[in-house]
Order: structure tokens, then C-alpha cells, then sequence
């Protein structure tokens, strides 16, 4: 937060500039409209913010996440709705007040709880829950990882060919959103770009769930369920990579 140029690049990265590379890239692709335009709502959220503690259980900087997570969700309201109509010619169809409202229930109420239990906890209590506290992160993540995929069963019985499709082209786009996010800040040194590429590519496909209008396509429905996946396996798969890599920036830094 001590560095307001950093924190606003990594915000316009995250709602701006990802979004509308993200758009240029798959223009010449011939994908179907529906999953085109799911990767570019994709690209546009912010990050999970849950991405802070992915990214310590990896070793990376989770308080670069955090900030640029909490800064990227608040202002979502303000980049989503009109790069969806700029880019996709998709009305959300939400007002500015409700959005910006219902983030604002869900970042002041963390915010609180969070400032509550500071205040409370004996010293150095908080220190010793580490552990403890990023595995009830992955709980909650499983809980909405459930919820979300339902109905992606049913479909999956009905067209494997589709659900397998755009279940590949989640396991494509996410790494590919990482990697645009380390090119692009790579000028941080490996751990900030690694950063970087972690909440670019992660994004909070549910918070848009909230936007979406009544009738929006379910295959655009599918894809935010779909996409889940990488974001619960990757980190875990690439943990060794991840460990390679740090090492290394700890052996040059020695």
C-alpha cells in the first residue's frame, strides 16, 4: 500500500489490461461466441480473494495479492459492466448502487470480522493459526466449488463433447492468463511476477454471478463452473515448479 504506483499498475492490469488482451488474442481463434465471451468476463473479474493465502501455502507474496485483490474487487463495478458492452456488447444489467452494494457487503464484513478478531486475540495468537486458517480458505473454497458446479453433471451426461471442450479451455486459459501476467510484470523479480501471474490467472468468476442478467446463456454459466478446476488443482500441481523456480531466485539472492 506503500507503493501507489505498483498498486495502481496491478489494478489496471487485472480489470484493464487483461480483459482487452484477452479480447484481442481470441479474435482471430475460431471458438464458439458463448465461450469466447466467457473467457473475456473471465479475464475481467478480479482475483479470488483467496488468492492471498494460494499464494503464501506457494511460497509467493501474498501481500501483493491481497492488495491488489481487495483493490481490484472494490472497483470491479466500475470496469466490468462497461468493458462487458464495450468488448462483448453484453448488458449486465445491474445498476452501479447494487453492484458496488453488494461488494461492499462482502469486503466490509471480512474487513470487520477481521479487525474483530485482531483486537481480541491474545499476542501472537494469529501467528500460530496460520496453518489453521488457510486450510478453513480451502474449505470455503470447496463449499462454493460445490455450489457452483451444480447442474454441470447433468449436462456433462447430455454432451460430454461440450463439457469436455470447455473444461480444456479452462485448463488453457488460466495458465495462459498467468503467463501474460508474468511477461508483464516480470520487471517485479521472479516471486512478485510469479505473483502477479497467480491472481491474473485466478479469477472470481462468482462475484460476476451476482451481475449476470436472468437469461444469460448457460454455457457461459458452465464455463464459470467448469473453471474451478484449475483454479483448485493447478497450485497443487504446480507446487514443485513453484519450488524450483523460488529456489532459485533464493540461490541467486544468496
Amino acid at each position: 500500500a506503500r507503493r501507489p504506483l505498483l498498486a495502481s499498475a496491478l489494478v489496471a492490469w487485472v480489470l484493464l489490461g487483461a480483459p482487452v488482451l484477452t479480447y484481442l488474442l481470441l479474435g482471430p481463434l475460431p471458438l464458439p461466441a458463448e465461450l469466447t465471451t466467457a473467457l473475456v468476463l473471465m479475464a475481467a473479474a478480479p482475483p479470488i480473494l483467496s488468492s492471498a493465502a494460494i499464494a503464501m501455502l506457494l511460497g509467493l507474496d501474498g501481500a501483493l495479492a491481497i492488495v491488489a485483490g481487495l483493490a481490484a474487487t472494490v472497483l470491479a463495478p466500475l470496469t466490468v459492466p462497461p468493458l462487458a458492452l464495450a468488448l462483448l456488447g453484453l448488458d449486465l444489467e445491474i445498476s452501479l448502487a447494487v453492484f458496488m452494494g453488494r461488494l461492499a457487503g462482502i469486503v466490509a464484513a471480512a474487513f470487520a470480522l477481521a479487525l474483530a478478531i485482531r483486537q481480541l486475540a491474545p499476542a501472537g495468537w494469529l501467528q500460530r493459526q496460520q496453518g489453521r486458517i488457510d486450510g478453513f480458505v480451502v474449505v470455503l473454497m470447496l463449499f462454493f466449488g460445490v455450489a457452483i458446479m451444480d447442474g454441470v453433471t447433468a449436462r456433462l451426461l447430455a454432451e460430454p463433447g461440450l463439457v469436455l471442450l470447455w473444461t480444456a479451455a479452462a485448463f488453457v486459459a488460466n495458465p495462459a492468463l498467468q503467463a501474460l501476467g508474468m511477461l508483464a510484470f516480470a520487471w517485479l523479480g521472479r516471486r512478485g511476477a510469479l505473483t502477479v501471474g497467480l491472481i491474473t490467472g485466478n479469477c472470481n468468476m462468482g462475484l460476476l454471478l451476482a451481475a449476470l442478467p436472468p437469461g444469460t446463456d448457460f454455457d457461459v454459466l458452465l464455463y464459470f463452473a467448469v473453471a474451478q478446476l484449475p483454479i483448485f488443482m493447478l497450485p497443487a500441481v504446480l507446487l514443485p515448479l513453484y519450488r524450483r523456480l523460488l529456489a532459485g531466485t533464493s540461490a541467486a539472492t544468496g
